[in-house]
């Protein structure tokens, strides 16, 4: 169980390294993260550090972040070399370890997790992948204020319900898909599809 006192030597280190609009963003996560983590009964503390860690990486450049890919011994797919932000997920959980202390291998699965998903999340993932999309901070889309409700009712559906918005998305703002959609992404959209098919059946 992590105290508060080192829970505030993280946050105080975290805010030197990142912007301060990515910091609001990042407490909103960590907030939002602890609220869903009450409803769903899942760990507080857990809760807590993957909030506050999820963008730990978010600072450098598209250079920068694949140098300390390689530096980290962190295997970067395709997709990832053409759109090396997606990696800050990736080598925020390897920082989460290296520069905060945190090794709980919960807390980086859902810092790992938190930008593309994953078929079968666990509900930490589920949790801070959600808080990370509906945080009081964000801009306000067509469809986030009935997935801000959704995520205190089924969280499976509001998954759902992300990652398709993501989808349509990514594919309406690149028809030539010159930037492809992550793989993790397209195959947690499939599996969460199907359950949310399944529960409307």
């Amino acid at each position: 169980m992590i105290n508060y006192e080192q829970l505030e030597q993280i946050q105080k280190k975290l805010q030197k390294n990142i912007t301060a609009k990515r910091y609001r963003h990042t407490i909103g996560v960590q907030y939002t993260s602890i609220s869903l983590a009450m409803r769903y009964g899942v760990d507080l503390d857990q809760a807590a550090l993957a909030g506050l860690l999820h963008d730990c990486a978010k600072c450098l450049d598209d250079k920068e972040m694949l140098r300390q890919c390689e530096k980290n011994n962190i295997v970067c797919n395709k997709t990832e070399k053409k759109q090396p932000y997606l990696l800050h997920a990736k080598l925020g959980a390897c920082y989460a370890a290296k520069k905060y202390g945190i090794t709980d291998p919960a807390v980086a699965g859902a810092i790992r997790y938190h930008t593309t998903g994953r078929p079968g999340m666990t509900l930490l993932e589920k949790i801070v992948f959600t808080a990370d999309y509906i945080e009081p901070n964000r801009k306000l889309l067509e469809h986030l204020p009935a997935i801000r409700q959704m995520a205190f009712i089924d969280l499976d559906e509001a998954v759902y319900l992300i990652l398709r918005d993501t989808v349509d998305y990514l594919g309406e703002s690149d028809p030539d898909k010159e930037n492809e959609i992550e793989h993790h992404t397209l195959e947690a959209y499939e599996y969460y599809r199907k359950l949310h098919e399944a529960a409307n059946a």
